[in-house]
């Protein structure tokens, strides 16, 4: 526990804000609990890079010492030099969804960088994909589409045509053989709202993010390890949240500690299924 709790606050330091870049959770206003951040491990982070900015629209933040990640409004993306042990796919984390305003320009710019579009093989029965992209109606999404980046980091790419932003975050979607289940263990957890309507999966929702589950043919591996290590949620007065955690049965992986330099406060925890989750409090106020 103590190698592993040195890791995490030496990892956190490389990360102290060094420069003016927002953090971009625009949303941690309207809810004392928000989708904070994604955390891969990536072969390259120079190919990560090049896949969220260039190909897919977000900006590049300075923190630390030098240190890179991605921003997307309403998410970070941390990047650690590591080899994944496994793809998205197969773990409890599928996939992440963002959303863009146009999905055929999106789409072939991606072709054209050479990621594989996999949106026949990963869209849900019943919607018909035309040159890698499944067409929906109803609501204001316009558009589906599936693409492998580095690592094969699985993305859904929503097409919401409203949206002035490049890119923007949307969902996070758990595989797992209990998926409702999971999606009550995050209402309870984290307060997230049931969502109705959509015959495909099961949804829940917070302020700026959907949480959606679908039922695993078989048997997924937790993230620990994997091309995304584990999900956070940036949480106010986050000391009394885990002691309510802990009153609940559920274990800290890493207990709470407040990390001076950052002006943050930090706690791990893994869900029944193993899906690692990151718990901060101060990230929507990094600049």
């Amino acid at each position: 526990m103590k190698r592993m709790l040195t890791a995490v606050v030496l990892t956190l330091l490389a990360w102290a804000p060094a420069t003016a870049a927002s953090a971009q959770l625009l949303v941690a206003k309207d809810g004392p609990i928000v989708y904070g951040h994604h955390h891969l491990n990536a072969s390259s982070i120079d190919d990560q890079k090049k896949f969220w900015v260039d190909a897919l629209g977000a900006r590049v933040g300075k923190f630390g010492n030098n240190q890179d990640i991605v921003i997307i409004p309403n998410a970070l993306i941390f990047m650690r030099t590591q080899a994944p042990k496994g793809p998205t796919i197969g773990s409890t984390v599928n996939h992440i969804g963002v959303s863009v305003p146009n999905l055929r320009q999106t789409v072939d710019r991606l072709k054209a960088g050479g990621y594989r579009m996999v949106t026949a093989q990963e869209a849900p029965a019943g919607v018909n994909v035309v040159d890698d992209i499944g067409v929906v109606s109803g609501g204001d999404v316009s558009g589906i589409a599936y693409v492998l980046g580095p690592d094969e980091v699985k993305v859904e790419l929503i097409e919401r045509k409203a949206q002035a932003e490049p890119i923007r975050s949307h969902h996070v979607h758990f595989f797992g053989q209990q998926n409702a289940e999971m999606r009550a263990w995050y209402m309870k957890v984290f307060g997230a709202k049931q969502r109705e309507g959509q015959a495909a999966f099961l949804g829940a929702d917070l302020p700026g993010i959907g949480l959606n589950f679908s039922q695993a043919p078989g048997a997924v591996a937790g993230t620990q390890g994997r091309a995304l290590d584990h999900i956070g949620f940036e949480i106010d007065n986050l000391e009394a949240f885990t002691k309510g955690l802990e009153a609940q049965g559920i274990t800290l992986a890493v207990p709470y500690r407040k990390v001076e330099a950052l002006n943050l406060a930090i706690a791990f925890i893994s869900d029944p299924w193993g899906t690692y989750i990151e718990l901060t409090e101060g990230l929507d106020l990094v600049k």
